[in-house]
């Protein structure tokens, strides 16, 4: 696959992802009568299966990572090249503020609106920090051994943890910057954000540190133990 169409499948399908993340709390909002609970669930049923749609349609073109935390991981372990890495991730959030754009137009709404909801303090950066180390952990894990499954579990994943992080589990930079451009209730105010991302590369970093330790075959059985790859050198199906 082509450069081009690599990161046209990753500026394509993380713009899709905030438009159903961000689309999804519009409707929600207007639909639940006032009753967040309810409508936290219908923005979780709705992200979590619109992510499942888009890591099948654009993992076999483009790896399907559409978060900068994934394309990251990939590059501190070696299978993504820097400069790849850099490219994915400019992709990815232009991608982004795109999907917030055509949510909010099909709204009726403008197509950017400066977020005033906040979300700061240790609290919200523990459940990031947390978030994004169980997306890497379930993307890497499955990836490892059952990578047809990946797209359902990473999917199922996010869908959980919109309920058990106090965050609603952003667990995605991209997504992060783009929805300070939402003053809707998936929004975040600009000047929380670099918490939230800090707190997301560190998760990310973490968990790759961890599974590149967990998946090393040990010395004195390395010459028994299988030789598996994480999905032949390029990461597929994790968001």
């Amino acid at each position: 696959m082509t450069r081009a169409r690599r990161l046209a499948a990753e500026a394509l399908g993380t713009a899709l992802l905030l438009a159903m993340v961000v689309g999804s709390a519009i409707m929600a909002g207007r639909l639940a009568g006032g009753n967040a609970a309810l409508a936290l669930l219908a923005n979780a049923l709705a992200s979590g299966a619109g992510l499942l749609a888009l890591l099948l349609a654009f993992g076999d073109i483009s790896g399907a990572h559409l978060n900068p935390a994934v394309t990251l991981s990939a590059a501190w372990r070696g299978t993504m090249a820097w400069r790849e890495a850099a490219a994915y991730t400019a992709a990815q959030t232009c991608g982004a503020f795109a999907g917030v754009a055509a949510a909010h137009l099909m709204f009726g709404a403008p197509a950017f609106a400066s977020a005033t909801l906040a979300r700061t303090g240790g609290s919200l950066w523990w459940s990031e920090f947390v978030a994004t180390f169980g997306l890497l952990a379930v993307g890497m894990g499955c990836a490892h051994k059952r990578p047809a499954l990946a797209p359902f579990a990473v999917a199922a994943y996010i869908v959980a943890g919109y309920w058990f992080t106090a965050s609603s589990s952003f667990a995605n930079p991209a997504l992060t910057l783009a929805r300070a451009a939402t003053d809707s209730v998936a929004g975040i105010r600009l000047g929380d954000v670099t918490g939230y991302i800090a707190a997301q590369l560190l998760g990310a970093l973490a968990a790759t540190a961890f599974f590149g330790w967990l998946h090393r075959p040990a010395a004195t059985s390395a010459a028994l133990a299988p030789r598996d790859q994480f999905c032949d050198g390029q990461d597929r199906h994790a968001v």
